[in-house]
């Protein structure tokens, strides 16, 4: 067990006090909350005398007692506001343990209060509560990070990013700016399910533990299910279970999905992520550029107030239409080099000629994504539509209806980073086997990240699936662009940290 440290144990030692003079530090009773600060502070009219029976909860971030008499500030969930304390008022008749013992010495930075009182403005014109009531609702034993400001400018943050990942709890209650990006974000997937649901798309759910992992090239997550003595798989896409919904009937079906890939982590990956997915009969990829053209914008505008977001040092613009360009158009378009017609070999000699890393174990489609995503993506900072990829990349897509050896698919890449990818879905059961099988040889080369062959997705489509536009969107770097978060942790609660070093509390 670690050792406590020297504040903790004063936090203890009133928490024994507290107890002892009959409260109870964490109450079982239910605090009615009847207004919040934000609310408040924009809504106090002195002249009307509104706000003269209120009931507020949260922390306690300061306190300065002065006598019989002190001022404190409390935090809820949307912000802050001072409050005023009269021993006199919160402690009537003889009973002046409240104020004195309680209020003065055992309360600490942190813990949770509940007020009741009325509002008035100070002779310096801050909006304030007069309490008339204090309820101590749950005792705080460690202390918070202490935040100092003096003229504008701000000391002893809290700021280390991986403490910030690691203690979410206490960067919400620190950095109260943090909860802005979380309801941005929350507010992006709702914009995004209410334009679905308005088109009639209907919102499903798909499984997570699955006996084959598919729908994307990547490597899983393993685990084994005791009861029915089999491998499982957490999933990496829920892409061929959507599509089996549209074979079953279904026109137009989309999931909010966590997926899981066992890769590698950076300040745009993480293992668990949220990708939302979308199927629609009787649509190919045109259709489905538009679609997600209007989209975004409808999510920019909701969240903005405009097309246009700041983004880093990039001012993004997400009004309709995109910019365009197939793939081998963007590779000749930056690198001067026109890779159509080129083979295993000629490509392979193209990308030592262009110093992007290669290995006997990468194919031709491979090559070409390597290539591009080398010399291409970074460049890409407004949202623009990659389109038309090989086939040999592109396993899951419809073969071009007008360039041999091409896929209808695109990518929209935004801010140097693909946020979406989608196809006119590839129906066509034999094809598909092909393509299946084409993937298992790439595996036997050492292609860890290629697919493997579903039977039943197979046998669904030999059932029949109608033509078919699909679409995966990374919400996690959607919510980076929209928020103008620069690392993919910033917009995730709880992203995926190393093991805490044991060493590391006792240090602190």
């Amino acid at each position: 067990m670690r050792e406590l440290t020297e504040q903790e144990l004063v936090r203890r030692e009133a928490l024994q006090s507290i107890r002892d003079l009959g409260i109870d530090p964490y109450p079982a009773d239910t605090f009615e909350v009847n207004a919040d600060t934000a609310t408040i502070l924009a809504e106090f009219d002195e002249t009307a005398g509104n706000f003269q029976e209120v009931s507020i909860a949260g922390r306690l971030m300061r306190k300065r007692v002065m006598g019989k008499a002190s001022f404190a500030v409390i935090q809820d969930s949307v912000g802050k506001i001072q409050i005023y304390v009269s021993r006199d008022d919160i402690c009537p008749g003889e009973d002046k343990n409240l104020y004195n013992k309680l209020f003065k010495k055992l309360l600490d930075l942190g813990d949770y209060i509940g007020i009741k009182g009325h509002v008035f403005k100070t002779k310096t014109g801050e909006t304030s509560i007069h309490a008339t009531s204090l309820t101590l609702l749950s005792k705080s034993l460690r202390p918070l990070p202490v935040v100092k400001e003096k003229d504008g400018e701000v000391y002893d943050a809290f700021s280390d990013p991986e403490q910030r990942y690691r203690m979410r709890y206490v960067d919400l209650t620190v950095n109260t700016d943090v909860r802005k990006t979380f309801i941005q974000r929350s507010q992006m997937v709702q914009a995004m399910r209410n334009f679905m649901n308005d088109k009639g798309y209907l919102e499903v759910e798909t499984p997570i533990l699955q006996p084959l992992y598919g729908g994307a090239a990547a490597r899983p997550f393993k685990t084994h299910h005791n009861t029915l003595d089999m491998p499982l798989y957490l999933r990496i896409a829920n892409e061929l279970y959507l599509k089996r919904l549209i074979v079953g009937g279904f026109e137009g079906v989309y999931e909010f999905a966590k997926d899981f890939r066992n890769e590698g982590m950076s300040r745009f990956h993480n293992p668990e992520f949220t990708m939302m997915e979308l199927y629609v009969a009787y649509k190919d990829y045109k259709w489905m550029m538009d679609f997600v053209e209007a989209m975004v914008e409808h999510v920019a505008i909701a969240l903005h107030g405009d097309t246009k977001i700041q983004v880093g040092e990039n001012m993004i613009d997400f009004k309709r239409p995109w910019k365009r360009f197939s793939m081998y158009e963007a590779i000749e378009h930056y690198t001067g080099i026109d890779i159509s017609e080129m083979d295993e070999d000629e490509l392979r000699r193209t990308a030592r000629q262009l110093h992007v890393p290669e290995d006997e174990s990468m194919g031709r489609g491979k090559l070409i994504d390597e290539i591009f995503g080398e010399k291409c993506e970074h460049l890409l900072i407004q949202p623009t539509f990659i389109t038309d990829y090989p086939i040999e990349m592109s396993p899951l897509a419809k073969q071009h209806r007008d360039k041999p050896g091409l896929t209808e698919r695109f990518e929209a890449i935004c801010n140097c980073k693909e946020i979406c990818n989608a196809f006119s879905e590839l129906n066509d059961p034999i094809d598909q086997r092909e393509r299946f099988e084409k993937q298992l040889e790439l595996g036997k080369r050492g292609d860890e990240e290629a697919m493997v062959l579903d039977e039943d997705f197979l046998r669904a489509l030999e059932y029949g699936m109608p033509p078919t536009a699909g679409i995966g969107i990374g919400i996690d770097r959607l919510a980076m662009i929209m928020t103008n978060s620069s690392s993919i942790q910033d917009v995730l609660l709880f992203p995926q940290m190393r093991p805490e070093n044991p060493q590391s509390e006792e240090e602190e």
